[in-house]
């Protein structure tokens, strides 16, 4: 397959030559006709020349025209100063007679050498019957002419003529009008042969330079994209993506292409990076489940194993298969948002319903766990939003601060506006999470306190708060986190106040209807 290279090199040289033709038949037609103008100026200056030299004649004296045996013709030696013209010469007298011609005209009418100027046609020439016709037609066309000067064109045979008339009956008395005509082919078959002619000298030559030159630029030009093609085609797998392209300083379109390829393999980088920690991670997470449901399985089919041990046995198997269960969930939940699979029930939901609700569950969640959960509602804003998705965001946040907060401590759910957003905000009294761990708890699978979560103590998948980043994203809000080792964390959910007008009333009785049908999970995940 042709390179690029190559294919631009064809396309300038088909290019080169369609513009070498246009130019040379171009060139063509002008030098036609340039040279027909000059054979119209010839042709004049020939019918000039006629009427000077008979005038010139009548000047000297005598009778322009003589009759002898019933011919009429001009006189010999106005007839040799005539016949010096190389060009179609015919000389016509005030009666309309043809008096004389030159060799050319004679030759088109086949006129014999005894009947020089005798024009009548008759029948003791048959040969010569089609030449006549169109030697009449060459003297009507020129007698048709009625200004000096003007010029026509008449087909004769094979061949154009340029015919011009010059009218001498002023100078001569005798002759009424001098017709003369040009042939055009040869000077056309002339400016073919010298236009063409030099073409096809100099086309070749300037076609192979052109396309030589052509083929050398466009090297040049393709060498930064060749070195570019193989420094993509080293970066072949996941393990260098770290490798960067070599941008030049040029302010040109191959530069910002640079720019962008090395932007997407930083994006290709993260997202590779990702997968990796993603694939590891849910590897590591159902590796000691199924470690563990593999070992109750293999207690409860031993013999020796009593009924209430293998009840035990089959009970902790049906839990590592419920977490396992929700795990799959979850990681599905994020699939189908990564692929925008996932369709939010848009509608319109007023927030304190849904937040008193979520502060009733967190209120008997922080009973059992010894806590104090506080509600304050400031804003009664309304949301165009999926009310079962909000409701599992707004619960994951209080259950995470619950599960992380000591015996003791407070837990603060909080309702209240900010112009067109609504925030509601979780603060706790919790362990809090480290300045460097910060940034990673929106992580999939990242936990700030692993030991105590891979034992059980907290349990959880480290998925909760990808989750629930993905739900305040899909709403058009941002989910932002604020902590401090051992000081506890504050997590803020902004959501856009819908539109006035775009809401609808929406009761109570409706939200609970819908809230009941959702399921409820046993195990929330952990604060990661």
């Amino acid at each position: 397959m042709a390179s690029i290279r190559t294919k631009l090199t064809v396309a300038y040289a088909g290019a080169l030559v369609a513009t070498i033709v246009a130019f040379a038949g171009a060139l063509v037609i002008a030098r036609l006709a340039g040279s027909e103008a000059v054979l119209e100026r010839v042709a004049l200056s020939e019918a000039e020349l006629a009427t000077v030299i008979l005038r010139q004649a009548a000047m000297d004296g005598g009778d322009l025209i003589s009759t002898t045996d019933s011919i009429v013709r001009l006189r010999e030696d106005v007839g040799s100063r005539l016949a010096a013209l190389p060009d179609y010469v015919v000389v016509v007298d005030r009666r309309g007679r043809v008096v004389f011609n030159s060799l050319a005209a004679r030759e088109l009418a086949a006129v014999p050498p005894e009947k020089i100027g005798d024009m009548t046609y008759d029948e003791s020439y048959p040969l010569r019957h089609q030449a006549y016709q169109q030697f009449e037609r060459f003297v009507s066309a020129g007698q048709q002419l009625r200004e000096s000067g003007q010029t026509t064109r008449l087909n004769v045979g094979d061949e154009q003529l340029i015919i011009t008339m010059k009218i001498a009956r002023e100078a001569t008395g005798q002759v009424d009008r001098v017709i003369t005509g040009i042939p055009v082919g040869w000077i056309r078959n002339q400016a073919r042969r010298e236009v063409l002619g030099t073409i096809l000298v100099i086309a070749p030559l300037l076609i192979v330079l052109s396309i030589g030159v052509a083929y050398l630029i466009a090297g040049r030009i393709f060498q930064p994209i060749e070195r570019l093609m193989n420094d993509l085609e080293a970066i072949s797998d996941g393990r260098s993506l770290h490798r960067r392209l070599h941008v030049d300083n040029a302010d040109d379109e191959l530069s910002r292409l640079t720019v962008t390829l090395n932007a997407m393999l930083g994006r290709l980088e993260a997202y590779f990076g990702a997968l990796r920690r993603f694939t590891a991670d849910a590897s590591h997470e159902l590796k000691t489940p199924l470690a563990v449901l593999r070992a109750d399985v293999e207690r409860a089919m031993d013999v020796h194993t009593s009924a209430t041990e293998r009840l035990e046995a089959l009970e902790e198997a049906l839990q590592e298969t419920t977490r396992m269960a929700d795990l799959v969930e979850q990681l599905l939940t994020l699939a189908r948002a990564d692929e925008g699979r996932f369709d939010l029930h848009r509608e319109p939901v007023p927030l304190e319903p849904l937040v008193r609700d979520v502060f009733e569950t967190a209120t008997i969640l922080g009973e059992a766990a010894g806590l104090v959960v506080s509600l304050e509602v400031s804003e009664t804003a309304t949301v165009m939003g999926d009310p079962a998705r909000l409701r599992q965001l707004f619960l994951n946040l209080v259950t995470n601060a619950i599960k992380y907060t000591p015996r003791g401590g407070q837990v603060e759910v909080i309702l209240r506006g900010a112009g067109d957003v609504v925030n509601f905000v979780v603060r706790d009294t919790g362990i809090g999470v480290a300045a460097a761990d910060l940034p990673y708890i929106f992580d999939r699978f990242w936990r700030a306190d692993r030991v105590r979560s891979r034992t059980g103590e907290r349990g959880g998948f480290g998925l909760g708060l990808a989750i629930c980043q993905w739900i305040a994203q899909a709403h058009g809000g941002t989910l932002t986190a604020a902590s401090r080792l051992t000081r506890g964390s504050t997590f803020t959910v902004s959501l856009p106040v819908a539109p006035v007008g775009s809401t609808a009333e929406y009761r109570i009785p409706r939200l609970t209807a819908r809230l009941a049908e959702q399921p409820q999970s046993g195990d929330i995940p952990g604060r990661d």
